[in-house]
């Protein structure tokens, strides 16, 4: 864990660096315009500001699909570098075009930072986490500006303030990030799975969550590589197999569905709770009844019902399921079972993290994941459903339902397989491994009364009894094509065509590809035209303007000096209320923020509008306009500033997830040109009321969609909340497959 969490600290200095060069510009473009004399020149002014906008634009429509293509790291490497080139030739400009080419080559730094960088925490930090650690980018972003306005501020006093020298700092902590890059950061666990790359991503995930054992996570990163389109929601009753076996009817051993984890050994046995519905398949199955009425979307209803029924422990640990069984073989990390037969001992050197695979790529993919041996518990299964399931232990492993960790895939949440047969064509019948994602209904040890009813008999529910909702779809792992030619027998193995086949754009066009781009593009739109980054680049201008140079005249500062002043300490004010957000982000989740700071948003854009209409005096209006500003910027920084880019760093499945980041990225740049280049214009011809006035609709207009479109993330894997918008999108006619 402690791993995870340096790695995100590293990684967010490149967000630093933005938030530094977003502070510096704003506070020398009063003096470069003395310089070239562009106080008649507004369009060039908006220009130096906005280039380094449309060099963050034209990089992010390739960075995407190079980060799928090459690695999030080299870009992160790249993009250092980008920092570093360009804060020097800002030292050097001698002119205008010269000034032009480096903000250019900066813009290209700041977007490879700004769309990789919440992608790369996202697919290395645990789920119950990620949130707190891809707020980090903004805590940092934000302590970026604070220190550029106080270097900048202390710059002002001087007799002759250098603009060159403020923008060429940048060249200092840009090396460090460079540094760090290189030298600390590994590549991203599911990129390297998705190439097949699976012994690095292992030494990264053991690296990363500080321990040996990452078995569940692995499979965990694989069974991501493939969004089941066909994900239904199942209502299982969980159990040890005697709970549910009647001795005297030999028919109740049929009706169970074994459950088999990345552990050791077979773990539990489900059977349909036909008695009770969990409140997951009831909002699957309303969903399309409550978009009928046009309120809120049933994809955020599905969402919001894993939430309610999250176990009192919270989302901060799993502790749902006992020991799943193992279907892994990994080495040096798992207890060896006395009952294992020696035939197939002698056979387990092929395993996929073996040292003869270190190097070779296809040793990699080609070596089972879940290896053949089979136990006295699994006569009854289906031979490759036996094969399949490796390490059964010849008895239940004795344990608390609460020793879930070795199956937990976090936030609450299970991983299993299960075997399934169906009759072919030809009436022969076919068999294939499903994966199954495992939620508890209720807290641990929850009794839902004294009976529930499966397959028409009442089983009693206690301590040792769980009821789950499961998300259950094909699994990726299981390759038909593969299962009878391997050495030992049937074997499930990583799909080997992902680590070929990269991401294409008619991945973009399915059902619950299109319903998240909705989302994420939506939201990107919506932050950009609620004006902050406007706001952020003019902030010394807005805040002369607004008449913070009255406030402090008593000081003896020039209004330039007295509003740099006020722009550190509003940036300085924001850190804690970043830090605030951090710790609420995995506690109340991504959308209660929202749609908690937009109305204080909202709230803060109506005074200052009323404040620079009516005239109260010019120390009422000056502490009026300077508090709104203030309390503007510090709700931002806890809602709608970090979460557009978690969300969009959490929703989109592992194959396309930096293609689709980009084009949110993309979105979010060109509204972030149209906002910064025509701010100024905007503020000569309807003043700061007007501007503002603008921003508060769009904030309106923003809550409306995220109650209505926006669901809660927290918590949950990655690999789930892509399950979950495959299953919304078909409740939802606007993007359903016709």
């Amino acid at each position: 864990m402690s791993g995870a969490v340096l790695v995100a600290v590293a990684a967010a200095v490149g967000n630093l660096l933005q938030g530094w060069d977003n502070a510096t510009i704003a506070g020398s473009i009063l003096y470069i315009k003395k310089e070239f004399k562009l106080e008649t020149q507004p369009t060039v002014e908006g220009l130096i500001v906005a280039m380094s906008l449309i060099g963050a634009t034209v990089v992010t429509t390739c960075s995407g699909a190079l980060s799928d293509l090459v690695g999030r790291r080299p870009m992160l490497i790249i993009s250092s570098l980008l920092y570093f080139v360009s804060s020097l030739v800002m030292l050097w400009s001698p002119n205008v075009y010269i000034l032009l080419f480096a903000r250019l080559l900066d813009g290209l730094g700041i977007g490879l930072a700004v769309t990789l960088v919440p992608l790369y925490i996202s697919e290395t930090a645990p789920p119950e986490i990620r949130g707190s650690l891809n707020t980090l980018p903004q805590f940092t972003g934000s302590a970026g500006m604070f220190f550029s306005y106080c270097m900048v501020f202390a710059m002002s006093l001087t007799k002759a303030p250098s603009w060159r020298l403020m923008l060429g700092v940048l060249s200092i902590p840009s090396l460090f990030y460079f540094i760090l890059t290189l030298f600390f950061l590994p590549e991203s666990p599911r990129w390297l799975v998705s190439k097949g790359r699976m012994l690095e991503a292992k030494k990264v995930l053991q690296r990363l969550r500080s321990k040996e054992d990452v078995t569940a996570e692995m499979a965990l990163l694989v069974e991501g590589l493939g969004v089941g389109d066909d994900t239904a929601i199942e209502e299982y009753v969980i159990g040890p197999p005697n709970e549910f076996t009647d001795a005297e009817d030999p028919s109740s051993r049929k009706e169970q569905i074994k459950l088999y984890g990345p552990d050791q050994g077979l773990s539990w046995v489900a059977k349909p709770a036909t008695g009770r519905q969990s409140s997951i398949g009831l909002v699957s199955r309303r969903g399309s009844m409550v978009n009928q009425s046009g309120l809120v979307d049933p994809l955020v209803k599905l969402f919001g019902s894993v939430h309610e029924k999250l176990p009192e422990t919270g989302s901060m640990q799993s502790t749902l399921f006992p020991h799943f069984g193992s279907m892994f073989s990994i080495k040096g990390n798992q207890p060896r079972n006395e009952d294992w037969d020696e035939d197939t001992l002698s056979r387990e050197g092929d395993d996929y993290v073996s040292d003869a695979a270190a190097g070779d790529s296809d040793d990699n993919l080609q070596s089972p994941l879940i290896s053949r041996q089979t136990t006295s518990m699994d006569k009854d299964m289906p031979p490759a459903a036996a094969a399949a399931a490796h390490g059964s232990l010849s008895s239940m492993r004795q344990g608390s339902l609460l020793g879930g960790e070795p199956a937990g895939i976090g936030g609450g949440w299970q991983l299993a397989w299960k075997w399934s047969e169906k009759e072919g064509p030809d009436g022969k019948k076919e068999g294939g491994f499903q994966r199954v994602y495992l939620h508890q209904e209720g807290g641990p040890g929850t009794r839902y009364g004294s009976q529930v009813s499966i397959m028409g008999g009442d089983v009693p529910i206690d301590g040792e009894i769980v009821q789950a909702a499961a998300l259950v779809s094909r699994s990726a792992l299981c390759n038909k094509e593969l299962m009878h030619e391997q050495p030992i027998g049937p074997a499930m193995i990583h799909p080997s065509e992902t680590a070929a086949k990269g991401p294409s754009w008619s991945d973009l066009f399915e059902p619950g590809v299109k319903h998240a781009l909705i989302v994420g593009v939506g939201i990107q739109i919506l932050q950009q035209f609620s004006g902050i980054n406007g706001v952020l680049y003019y902030t010394p201008q807005i805040l002369e303007q607004a008449g913070v140079g009255y406030l402090l005249s008593n000081l003896g500062l020039g209004s330039a000096s007295a509003s740099f002043l006020i722009s550190s300490l509003t940036t300085l004010l924001m850190l804690p209320c970043i830090a605030v957000a951090m710790r609420l982000m995995d506690i109340s989740g991504r959308r209660t923020l929202l749609l908690t700071t937009i109305p204080v948003l909202i709230a803060s854009l109506l005074i200052l509008v009323v404040g620079s209409l009516v005239d109260l005096g010019s120390t009422v209006n000056a502490s009026i306009s300077t508090i709104s500003v203030v309390v503007y910027f510090c709700c931002f920084v806890m809602g709608f500033g970090p979460i557009p880019n978690i969300l969009c760093a959490e929703i989109f499945p592992t194959r396309v997830r930096g293609l689709c980041i980009a084009i949110c990225a993309l979105t979010f740049w060109i509204g972030d040109i149209i906002v910064t280049y025509t701010l100024p214009v905007l503020l000569n011809s309807v003043g700061l009321g007007g501007v503002f006035g603008m921003y508060a609709v769009v904030c309106i207009i923003a809550w409306v969609f995220v109650f209505l479109k926006v669901p809660e993330t927290k918590g949950m894997p990655l690999e789930v909340i892509t399950e979950f918008f495959a299953v919304g999108a078909k409740q939802h006619p606007q993007v359903e497959t016709q």
